[in-house]
């Protein structure tokens, strides 16, 4: 018998098998799926909708046989679902949503037959308005819509950087039963912009603060931040949530505001207002202003994402399928190395990854990397052919005189932990002549673009129109907030320039920029040079005068001012300088290393 008789043979048995189960009827369950079974009527008012033609209740073999239509065939009974053949054009019914058929028809006879309409969105924004849940119009949401509608630019900034995070996102919001409102947070939180610090101190898409980071279990350390590794985070911000919205009596609006303003200053608002008799939704409450702002932005954003041309906005189409796939590394790994084995730059790695702060990832874990699905393989396969001491390039140091743990660490770009870890070494104590194996960075450390040091530099170095550059070096004692008021700038100005929040603690040594108005740095080392109010890098020293030296001599040698060393030390302008005697200097350490 010929080869296509046997298949048109094995066709029609199936066929008659599937006969003796169904007789095609529709029903739609959720956002996903149609599902044909047993009734008659059914299936007359599908043929009226031009629903795929069926035959005795059966699609047609020849619709079945188009890729286009894409049906899924199950067979369901007492708690069981299996797929129990195919046909031409048919692929399986994902395993997810065998409970959803089984749960919608509750079939009692085992055995029951379904075929079934894929309906599951092809765009990551229509999948989100499937899973609204909140009421988005609202008189107290009016000019946050306004606002969006007037900056369609806005709308396509955060869409273009939503597209790797956003499907992540919504799949761990629908694990978690949570409304899909949530999903479109971090336009509100952070623009999604994976990087954000805000003067509040908190981090990443999500805009955790340091303390409700580790609250829920968001390492941070030198060499991570949890706070804005991205799937670490959502997962976080998302048991955050739902443990607010069921402490607040299931109010999502109100477990939105105590997500952004704190549980006890909403907790705090609902007391007040019972007490005078007053409702105590969110509308209702007295919040602090930007907590007022906050809900309304998401119910905004929400509605324009609901219906986009209803305010004539165009909203960037997304794929509905997965961006990134989660890969193990199993040991610590040099970014940049990483960055080569999947074919990416390092700038494309660090922000799927943002949380590593530094060039390699953290040597006690995570272990594992977010890499674009098309990249996973590739990656997987040239790292299982690397062996595993060359995934971290090892330098060999002699100690010498003078040296300790951490000033070896700051010098190797690393930790003391570390070092220590890697050598052996239990206390702090090291001796001259000592050899030391120490991981390093494989390439330069102005190539990790985006590692914390460098954002912070390119942060640093960032022109400010009409001002210029002075560095700073933080001293003993000293807060942003004197810094600020020395150099007449304002505290958060500072902090920004610096990428600082406003309350961060400052250490001493560390560098910090300030852009003053040209002519003022001028002004300051010439005429009114001071260890108090100058807006330069200052440090005291002494002077011993030599054969032909004159106030004048030595102020032109270290650029301060004639008057300045006359001020310090007490000198009479009469009165010529003795060789050997001491003076006091306050000099501009900057201005000396560039050989003034």
């Amino acid at each position: 018998m010929p080869k296509s008789s046997v298949r048109s043979c094995i066709y029609m048995i199936l066929l008659t098998t599937c006969l003796l189960f169904i007789s095609g009827c529709a029903t739609k369950i959720g956002s996903s799926l149609d599902f044909w079974q047993n009734d008659t009527q059914a299936e007359t008012d599908l043929r009226q909708n031009n629903e795929p033609p069926f035959v005795n209740g059966l699609p047609e073999l020849a619709s079945l046989s188009n890729p286009q239509d894409d049906l899924l065939f199950a067979q369901l009974g007492a708690g069981e679902a299996s797929l129990v053949g195919q046909l031409p054009g048919q692929r399986k019914l994902p395993s997810h949503l065998y409970t959803e058929v089984a749960i919608a028809h509750n079939p009692i006879e085992k055995g029951t037959l379904f075929f079934v309409k894929d309906n599951t969105p092809t765009d990551i924004w229509e999948r989100i308005r499937r899973g609204f849940q909140l009421q988005h119009e609202h008189e107290g949401n009016k000019a946050d819509l306004r606002w969006y509608v007037r900056h369609q630019s806005y709308i396509d900034r955060v869409a273009t950087r939503a597209e790797p995070y956003i499907h992540l996102i919504v799949e761990e919001a629908e694990k978690q039963g949570v409304p899909l409102e949530i999903a479109l947070l971090p336009i509100v939180e952070s623009a999604f912009q994976p990087f954000a610090y805000s003067h509040g101190r908190a981090a990443g898409i999500w805009q955790f603060i340091p303390s409700t980071g580790r609250l829920y279990g968001l390492k941070q350390n030198w060499w991570y931040d949890g706070r804005r590794d991205v799937l670490a985070s959502t997962k976080a911000a998302i048991k955050m949530l739902k443990r607010l919205h069921r402490s607040f009596k299931g109010d999502w609006l109100l477990a939105l505001a105590a997500y952004n303003s704190g549980q006890g200053t909403v907790s705090k608002a609902i007391r007040k207002n019972k007490r005078k008799g007053k409702p105590t939704d969110f509308w209702s409450l007295d919040l602090p202003k930007e907590t007022r702002g906050y809900v309304p932005k998401l119910l905004a954003i929400s509605a324009i994402i609901e219906n986009p041309d209803k305010y004539n906005l165009k909203i960037k189409p997304i794929a509905n399928k997965p961006y990134l796939a989660k890969v193990e590394t199993k040991s610590q790994i040099d970014l940049a190395l990483a960055a080569e084995l999947a074919e990416l730059s390092i700038e494309e790695l660090y922000l799927l990854n943002p949380g590593f702060n530094r060039w390699a990832t953290d040597p006690d874990g995570p272990h594992h990397l977010l890499l674009p699905i098309e990249k996973a393989a590739l990656f997987t396969q040239n790292l299982a052919a690397l062996p595993a001491n060359k995934r971290i390039k090892w330098a060999r140091h002699k100690i010498k005189k003078g040296e300790s743990l951490l000033s070896i660490a700051d010098k190797y770009n690393t930790t003391a932990a570390l070092i220590k870890d890697v050598n052996n070494i239990r206390g702090n104590m090291i001796r001259q002549g000592q050899g030391l194996v120490i991981p390093v960075a494989v390439k330069r450390k102005s190539q990790y673009k985006l590692s914390s040091s460098q954002r912070l530099k390119s942060l640093q170095n960032t022109r400010r129109k009409g001002k210029e550059k002075v560095v700073y070096r933080v001293r003993r004692g000293d807060t942003l907030w004197d810094i600020s008021r020395k150099h007449k700038v304002g505290v958060r100005t500072l902090a920004k320039w610096n990428g600082l929040a406003p309350r961060d603690t400052l250490k001493t040594g560390q560098k910090l920029v300030i852009w003053t108005k040209q002519g003022r740095i001028a002004k300051a080392s010439r005429d009114s040079f001071s260890p108090h109010a100058s807006g330069l890098v200052t440090k005291k020293i002494g002077y011993r005068v030599r054969r032909g030296d004159s106030i004048a001599l030595i102020a032109r040698k270290f650029n301060i001012g004639i008057n300045d060393i006359i001020r310090w030390n007490g000198i009479k302008k009469e009165k010529y300088l003795q060789p050997g005697q001491r003076l006091t200097l306050y000099v501009n350490v900057t201005q000396q290393v560039s050989g003034v």
